[in-house]
């Protein structure tokens, strides 16, 4: 699960205050604020498929 999620979820459900959410995840108030300000969802990335080294022996 991503910070952003733990953020959220931790100021929706629980509702501790941001200064309560900056200590227990080990990050500042002012990304905290941020995260919360900009409400967005955690980015997923693509990962391209790769061929092998191996695949021409196998």
């Amino acid at each position: 699960m991503g910070l952003l999620n733990i953020i959220h979820r931790m100021h929706k459900r629980q509702k501790l205050s941001i200064r309560e959410i900056a200590r227990l995840t080990g990050v500042s108030r002012n990304t905290v604020t941020k995260h919360l300000a900009a409400n967005t969802i955690e980015p997923k990335f693509a990962t391209p498929e790769r061929a092998s080294k191996l695949d021409p022996f196998a």
